[in-house]
Parts: structure tokens; C-alpha cells; sequence
């Protein structure tokens, strides 16, 4: 469980990084997921579960990989398979 937390923060430091990287408001990202300002502060600060599909809409906008918004590396499991 403990991987997961890592990833959440790391996921809100992210969405607040390129937001502003691109000079962006919240209001102008929550426009683009059709949220309210409201909604969006608060998947920035961790305090609402963000949906898959703005997940994905986030990283479409944005161009970057899902598994790098959310702060996802890939590791195959020992042992090959």
C-alpha cells in the first residue's frame, strides 16, 4: 500500500508542476475536463480521487505518458515471466 501513497503524491506535485510549467490556472484545466475549479483544486491537493478518464485526458492534454503523470516506473516482477 505504501507504493501507492508514493505515487499520489508524487501525482499531485505533477499536476501542479505542469499546470504551472504552462502558465495554466486551475480554472483553465478544470474547463478542459469540464470540472469546476473547486473540483480540480481538489484533485491537486489530494483530497478527491481523480477518475481514470481525466487521468487520461490529463496526459492526452499535456503529452506526456499516463505512467508519468502519475509518477509510475515499471519494474517486470523477479524471475522473469
Amino acid at each position: 500500500m505504501h507504493g501507492y501513497t508514493l505515487i499520489s503524491s508524487m501525482l499531485f506535485q505533477r499536476l501542479r508542476d505542469l499546470r504551472e510549467d504552462r502558465d495554466l490556472r486551475q480554472e483553465d484545466v478544470a474547463e478542459i475536463l469540464g470540472i469546476s475549479q473547486t473540483v480540480y483544486s481538489r484533485y491537486e491537493r489530494g483530497f478527491q480521487t481523480i477518475p481514470v478518464v481525466h487521468l487520461l485526458k490529463l496526459a492526452d492534454f499535456y503529452q506526456v505518458a499516463l505512467d508519468d503523470l502519475v509518477g509510475r516506473e515499471f519494474s517486470p516482477p523477479a524471475g522473469g515471466g
